[in-house]
């Protein structure tokens, strides 16, 4: 009996208790023993057996937050792992294509004669706006790199622009308070300034294709302390979302259907928008909220396309390819809201499971600008005036890397498609582009004459677009 017990204690001296599981902690199976030389490759292999998947998909491995890019028994020694208990190992999926890191500037292009407040490419990537404090908004054409159409009528400043998920519209909201739908191939507005706020406008937000095609709603957050939901074709406000007590800074319409403000009384709310009833308040901030961001965002701003560029014949296709996209982005996990506020903290919410935050996510020593979750949800990035970037589990709100390199406020930063690489602006006037997987600088950016407001990545992955208050807007390529 002893010499089969020593036996057996060989057999599994080499080996490793591991249990996968996926980003929200379901298990994959039972826990098993692993040979210590199985590394990604095998790991890999054998998620791919065990979801039975057809197409064999590539994955990423985690353990306690760090990748595993060597053999199960190289990882034990170097971090002094003990194995009394099963080892927990996150599956991943990635992207099945691969971004290039920009690393050039292809174009500079003027025009604007006041700052460039905000850029925005199209959801299929083939267009791209801006917004500026001279009052226009430009739309540029990106083969020719030259300006498509100036879009006036505007009485301010320009502050925000968005693009409908569907690609058939823009919207632009001033400091003056005023809306405006331009249509992009002709560049003239469709009606008459959408007017009801009282002061400028802080955001706008679509909503998702996959709930609604045509794209014919979208939500507008104003200073004034309201939200208005407006419908393009009749050209009305139809709902006025009021209850928050100071400005509204930032709003998303997520896609479930509803609805979400942050505001400067440091609250957060939730409305339903068939009436405009508020179902939820989000309480937790100790000063304005700043920035919130949807972990199913990407998939809701580019609706039916993808990094291939299909376009689409009618909107009922569009609207079945949106949904696809969407539940399997989404998977079996609620939606997701990061929320970044001037008090240095962001918190994680679950909205539809509780209206206590998941995590309160601390580390920053200054005012979070803005926050931006993963295309594939699984990290989400902080951008603050304490001049670094800082990466987080999209799941669990874990803290997981600072990137350092900026000289100032960081103010705004977005993702290449594939959820590999993150771009930053500052007003240190460069741009860098940080590598995930080596959480280090992949791309230093100089270039524009003075901070840098906005950046954006082109969906399709094979631009960047950004723009300062040196008036001029560059687009970058790899």
């Amino acid at each position: 009996m002893e010499v089969v017990e020593g036996e057996e204690q060989r057999e599994t001296s080499n080996k490793v208790m591991c249990l996968l599981t996926d980003p929200e902690g379901t298990p994959l199976g039972v826990p098993m023993y692993l040979p210590q030389i199985a590394g990604p490759q095998q790991l890999q292999q054998m998620v791919n057996q065990l979801l039975n998947n057809e197409e064999k998909l590539p994955y990423s491995f985690y353990i306690s937050d760090k990748e595993l890019v060597v053999p199960l028994g190289t990882y034990l020694e170097k971090n002094k792992v003990s194995v009394e208990k099963a080892l927990s190992i996150v599956y991943q999926p990635q992207a099945v294509f691969r971004i290039r890191p920009v690393n050039r500037c292809s174009a500079t292009i003027s025009g604007h004669t006041e700052a460039v407040l905000s850029v925005a490419f199209s959801p299929d990537g083939r267009h791209l706006a801006s917004g500026s404090g001279d009052t226009t908004v430009r739309i540029w054409d990106l083969n020719t790199q030259t300006p498509l159409f100036t879009c006036t009528g505007h009485k301010n400043w320009v502050l925000c622009i968005a693009w409908s998920p569907d690609g058939k519209h823009l919207v632009s909201g001033s400091k003056a308070g005023e809306l405006l739908c331009w249509d992009p191939e002709t560049g003239k507005p469709s009606g008459n300034p959408l007017t009801g706020h009282k002061k400028w406008i802080t955001g706008i937000s679509w909503e998702p294709a996959h709930l609604n095609a045509p794209c014919r709603r979208f939500v507008s957050a104003s200073k004034d302390g309201d939200a208005r939901i407006w419908d393009i074709v009749t050209k009305k406000c139809v709902i006025c979302l009021s209850g928050h007590t100071l400005a509204i800074t930032c709003v998303k319409w997520g896609g479930d259907g509803v609805i979400y403000t942050g505001s400067q009384d440091c609250t957060i709310k939730v409305w339903e928008t068939s009436q405009g009833k508020l179902i939820r308040e989000l309480k937790g901030h100790g000063h304005w909220v700043n920035s919130l961001a949807l972990s199913t965002e990407y998939v809701l701003r580019t609706g039916a396309f993808d990094h291939t560029g299909k376009q689409y014949s009618s909107p009922e296709e569009m609207k079945k390819v949106a949904l696809e996209r969407y539940n399997k982005m989404k998977g079996n996990a609620p939606e997701r809201l990061v929320s970044g506020s001037d008090d240095f903290t962001m918190f994680l919410w679950e909205p539809f499971v509780s209206k206590h935050p998941k995590t309160r996510m601390t580390g920053h020593q200054q005012l979070v600008n803005h926050v931006y979750f993963s295309p594939d949800g699984q990290w989400v990035a902080s951008a603050s005036f304490d001049k670094s970037v800082k990466l987080w589990n999209g799941a669990t709100g874990k803290f997981v890397a600072a990137f350092r390199g900026h000289v100032g406020p960081v103010y705004q930063i977005s993702w290449s498609a594939d959820s590999r690489l993150l771009l930053s602006g500052s007003k240190d006037s460069t741009l860098k582009v940080w590598d995930i997987r080596t959480q280090k600088l992949k791309q230093d950016l100089p270039g524009h004459e003075d901070e840098v407001y906005a950046v954006d990545w082109s969906p399709d992955g094979e631009k960047v677009a950004s723009g300062g208050k040196d008036r001029v807007l560059k687009l970058w390529m790899g």
